[in-house]
């Protein structure tokens, strides 16, 4: 059970390590491109690609989902990233139950964005949790976990390793399944990661400059870091925290204003003294493009501010 690319690994891992497959639980496709044309997920593709039977139900607290999930009469159902809350009928119906392969180190960032936020708020390490599911939001009992440092990378970036890594994770815990004894969580030392919204990627000139660094990495590919510049809502794609204040005490700058704009460099003061290095960005309507690129475009001026 999973829609996108990131629980492909653990479909191919499965198909691979010679499990049966007896169904594929996606997301009905979905409206993609500026055709709107209707997409399949990820998993869907890889499924048809192996012949797996699939089944795309649009709601599954529904009497006709209940029981052909029952009628699989599975020994384990793999949810990675499904995208629907399972109902208790589903929880009882495998022999082993419903095996999350959750993208954090539970308790810490239960949710639907644990990458996301693990970044934004300055995480060292994260990694991968394998779980039996119970009816609360990531709070089953844990199988086995794996953890990563994280690196100078976008959410995208460290997403694409725990897929491989939690598709590694949860064949070593089918092949122990029947030996581990799953340990129950510390409810204290938990942590939430909330479904991102839109206006999270705003930036707030207010905030350090290596706050606003960890937001522009944290929220790709949605929704963004994002600012505005003349009006028009900017994206930015890559920057870099300054590591020494922004100049001495008696050059006072607002938040947002931009003290460098000049060749290759775009450089906004934020808060506590500090200055944001903006790499790449992209204005509204138009292509990412270099600072450069932007600088000899749009010919912002120092003094000038990002709202």
């Amino acid at each position: 059970m999973g829609t996108p690319e990131a629980a492909v690994p653990t479909l191919k891992r499965c198909v691979e390590g010679g499990h049966e497959i007896v169904a594929v639980w996606t997301q009905p496709d979905r409206p993609a491109g500026r055709g709107h044309k209707l997409t399949p997920s990820p998993v869907k593709e890889y499924a048809l690609g192996h012949n797996l039977p699939v089944y795309q139900f649009a709601k599954i607290k529904t009497a006709e989902a209940e029981q052909l999930f029952s009628a699989h009469r599975t020994d384990a159902a793999i949810v990675v990233a499904y995208g629907r809350i399972l109902p208790p009928s589903f929880l009882r119906a495998p022999r082993a139950g419903c095996i999350n392969v959750h993208f954090s180190l539970l308790p810490k960032y239960r949710g639907a964005a644990p990458v996301n936020w693990a970044i934004v708020r300055g995480e060292r390490e994260t990694g991968v949790t394998t779980m039996q599911m119970d009816e609360g939001l990531d709070t089953g009992p844990i199988y086995l976990q794996r953890a990563t440092e994280i690196g100078d990378e976008t959410a995208a970036q460290v997403i694409d390793r725990l897929a491989l890594l939690g598709a590694e994770l949860l064949c070593e815990t089918l092949e122990r399944l029947d030996d581990l004894t799953p340990r129950v969580q510390v409810s204290d030392e938990a942590t939430f990661a909330p479904l991102l919204r839109r206006e999270d990627g705003r930036i707030n000139w207010n905030q350090a400059a290596v706050e606003i660094e960890r937001a522009v990495r944290g929220f790709q590919p949605w929704p963004n870091a994002h600012t505005e510049y003349d009006g028009r809502r900017v994206i930015i794609w890559r920057a870099h925290a300054q590591d020494e204040a922004l100049l001495p005490p008696e050059n006072i700058y607002a938040h947002g204003e931009i003290v460098e704009a000049r060749g290759e460099s775009l450089v906004v003061a934020c808060g506590g003294g500090t200055a944001l290095s903006i790499r790449e960005l992209q204005p509204e309507t138009k292509r990412r493009m270099s600072a450069r690129d932007f600088l000899n475009g749009a010919q912002p001026r120092a003094g000038e501010k990002f709202l």
